[in-house]
């Protein structure tokens, strides 16, 4: 019924209606699940999107439509009139350690768990807007569930979904639901989180999963608008966004997803508009192709994520034998997409091209690892550094890369 319902929902835009189908055709599609107490199943459609990526063809959109994209800045103190309203922010380099002083009409916070960082910057004794729910996925081999199709388990002891979806010739099995008192940068993956998603997906895939067989682990934080009443459970907290406006004229949005982002933006900016008297603009991105955009579409070629930005990738892999080279023999990533992320994707760090560029760390941690040496030293030759810089950076991500496996 539920799923019925959302064929309905999705109106024209559905992908294809759902279905139930009996065991026999269920073991035809996903020939690696188990049969004890198998009555069938339901066939449903979803869609699946690289989320760096689209980050990157948003801040790309943002510049080509007048916007200042600046990377590795931080915000370490806001800006404020003599009437006490919020005018700009300090924001330091973090490479140079150089601090500038930004003024502007109206400030924005749209900085996810850490929206409650920046307000208590505004107001230090503002109570938390924000409950950070921490989501776990692991990575296995396509063995474990050949064929194209995914499975949904929906449910399981913690009350939440799980996943085995086919990603990137990999398997992604996800997710948990765990509600975390703090935040950080880099999250890390809870020995109850990973025992629960072996232990769920054993029950019902015929090719037993062990902790050795994981990949890549990598952990996420969802930024749950805050309940009032202090609810500890996750599917109680509000996954619709919300905008706070204080008394000093911050604008933060908190809460949504990535389903809804475009409309959060349309929302926040249409705020933006009323609480900085800006000109009244009707929003235009609703139908805005992004960067990237491209209605040729080669679903096995490699480069294919890249858009209409491929053949430009393709142009420095033909001007150099070394960049059309794999940065790893098992993966089909180039070095030309190392060297188009630096020169215009703005990837600073080893970790920038590994993890949110071309996502060898999500796939296989130790195959990251294994091509950080190399990747480090076109990294250092591209952006005119030294071989103590390099080294530097080679450590770094070789003690990031080490949370990422078991």
């Amino acid at each position: 019924v539920g799923l019925k319902t959302y064929d309905f929902l999705a109106g024209k835009l559905s992908f294809g209606s759902s279905n139930f189908i009996h065991k026999k055709e269920t073991l035809q599609r996903i020939e690696s699940i188990k049969t004890s107490q198998l009555k069938g199943g339901i066939t449903y459609h979803d869609g699946q999107f690289d989320d760096a990526r689209l980050a990157i063809n948003l801040a790309q959109s943002a510049v080509e439509h007048g916007a200042t994209v600046l990377n590795y800045f931080e915000v370490i103190d806001l800006l404020k009139d003599s009437n006490n309203i919020i005018n700009g922010v300090s924001a330091k380099n973090v490479e140079t350690n150089k601090i500038y002083h930004l003024k502007s009409k109206v400030v924005i916070n749209a900085t996810g768990v850490f929206a409650d960082d920046i307000l208590k910057k505004d107001h230090p004794g503002a109570s938390n807007s924000i409950r950070s729910s921490q989501g776990v996925h692991l990575i296995l081999d396509k063995s474990f569930l050949p064929g194209n199709d995914a499975i949904m388990i929906p449910k399981t002891d913690d009350g939440r979904v799980l996943f085995i979806v086919p990603w990137e010739n990999k398997l992604v099995v996800g997710t948990t639901d765990t509600l975390l008192d703090e935040h950080k940068l880099e999250p890390v993956a809870l020995e109850e989180e990973i025992e629960f998603i072996l232990s769920t997906a054993n029950r019902y895939l015929t090719k037993t999963v062990t902790r050795k067989d994981v990949l890549s682990i990598f952990a996420g934080l969802r930024p749950l608008a805050a309940p009032k009443e202090g609810s500890e459970k996750t599917k109680e907290i509000s996954r619709s966004h919300k905008i706070i406006v204080t008394k000093s004229k911050l604008i933060t949005i908190i809460g949504g997803k990535w389903t809804t982002y475009r409309r959060m933006a349309q929302d926040t900016v249409n705020k933006a508009n009323v609480v900085g008297s800006l000109p009244h603009i009707k929003c235009q991105t609703k139908k805005l192709a992004l960067h990237g955009y491209s209605t040729a579409h080669d679903r096995f070629h490699p480069l294919n994520l890249y858009g209409s930005d491929k053949e430009a990738i393709l142009e420095i892999a033909k001007s150099n034998t070394a960049f059309a080279k794999k940065i790893h023999p098992n993966y089909e990533f180039i070095f030309a997409e190392v060297v188009w992320a630096i020169r215009f994707e703005m990837a600073r760090t080893l970790e920038d091209i590994l993890a949110r560029r071309v996502r060898l760390l999500f796939l296989d941690a130790r195959a990251a690892k294994e091509a950080a040496p190399k990747v480090a030293s076109l990294l250092t030759s591209e952006l005119g550094k030294d071989a103590a810089w390099e080294k530097d950076q080679i450590d770094s991500f070789i003690q990031l890369a080490e949370q990422y496996h078991l």
